[in-house]
């Protein structure tokens, strides 16, 4: 009798690619359990589950929108809306476990579940859990965290501190420096940074980089500049005739671009923070200021406490961040100390550990 599991979440490669690592390690365990995953539509989870070989199904459903309270007006109906489908999609399926990831599409799909007496597990990423999850986590079988601490968001008897799964490409890459450098096309004798804002991209690392991008051929730099969509175009555009960079708006190989980089810019979301740890890179973390409850600043901050890794606000990336990067560049006793404690923190089989327990207390 093989198993069945429903995957929900999204919004965010953070979301995605580790319920990607999860039911990569589930079927690895149990290879003729079904999987499906349920997503928002319109957003990359539709795009990023079914490249990685999997079934999604898609809910109508969007996140408060906190810039504009206008926006909010169709949210009860959506709402409404996207529970009707999550009940038509668990009843059709009969999932024997359903694990979120975080993202708006989680909640109902869980909640349903709970109603149902549906196993139900959750991975929470952050180091401050999301109100969704502390409200799904009273009845949830089991709660996957990535640090301690969490006991004051969570019953302390459902608590497992399992890090975070991190795609297996990264977790398990091979590929030398070289070889890394050569995929981009770029100088295997140069220093090179490597700036990442997130899937979706950063506006503010954008500007900041796009702003000092000469700085870099000035000081023998090389950069490897993932745009996300919206600026795309025109970080291709300032890069144009610049043989030390290489943009584009989405690195789909990012094991080759951590084996090229010697130093990294990136947000500081739970899930790049983890990739950073397990490649063990010297890093300067911007903070996105309007995640919720603001975590990556959190997030970041563990990490300087630890001097493993270093900080730059969201507000004073235009005029701190490419000289904080120079600077890290070319001081290798920091990268040393960087690379040493933020090794460390990394964690290379959580995928595994969350598959075996989901495994485990389903078929009790």
């Amino acid at each position: 009798m093989s198993v069945k599991v429903i995957l929900a979440g999204g919004g965010t490669g953070g979301h995605i690619f580790p319920a990607i690592a999860i039911a990569n390690a589930i079927k690895k365990q149990q290879p003729d359990a079904e999987i499906l995953f349920v997503g928002a539509k319109g957003k990359m989870e539709m795009e990023k589950v079914p490249q990685a070989g999997y079934k999604i199904e898609g809910l109508d459903i969007a996140g408060f929108n906190r810039s504009s309270l206008i926006k909010n007006i169709g949210l009860p109906f959506k709402l409404l809306k996207s529970f009707f489908q999550v009940r038509t999609i668990i009843n059709n399926f009969q999932p024997d476990a359903v694990i979120g990831v975080g993202g708006y599409s989680s909640f109902p799909v869980l909640r349903f579940a709970q109603s149902k007496g549906i196993a139900t597990f959750i991975h929470e990423s952050n180091s401050f859990a999301g109100k969704s999850n502390i409200l799904l986590g009273k009845k949830a079988t089991k709660v996957f965290v990535a640090s301690d601490k969490m006991q004051k968001f969570f019953p302390a008897e459902k608590l497992m501190i399992t890090g975070n799964p991190v795609r297996s490409a990264i977790a398990h890459a091979t590929v030398s420096k070289e070889e890394g450098l050569k995929f981009f096309g770029l100088n295997t004798e140069k220093k090179t940074v490597l700036v990442v804002g997130g899937s979706l991209g950063a506006k503010s690392i954008n500007e900041a980089i796009d702003a000092g991008i000469d700085q870099f051929q000035q000081n023998d730099l090389q950069l490897i500049w993932q745009t996300g969509k919206p600026y795309a175009a025109q970080g291709k555009a300032s890069a144009n005739g610049k043989a030390n960079v290489w943009v584009n708006d989405f690195i789909k190989e990012m094991e080759n671009a951590y084996a090229a980089a010697d130093v990294v810019i990136s947000r500081a979301g739970a899930m790049a923070i983890a990739e950073i740890c397990l490649v063990a890179k010297p890093a300067v973390f911007v903070p996105f200021p309007f995640a919720a409850e603001d975590h990556q600043t959190v997030n970041a901050q563990h990490l300087v406490e630890k001097h493993a890794g270093l900080m730059v606000k969201d507000s004073e990336a235009k005029e701190k961040l490419v000289s904080s990067i120079i600077a890290l560049a070319r001081d290798e006793a920091k990268q040393n100390e960087l690379k040493q404690n933020i090794a460390k923190l990394g964690v290379d089989n959580a995928d595994t550990v969350i598959a075996t327990e989901v495994l485990k207390l389903i078929k009790k």
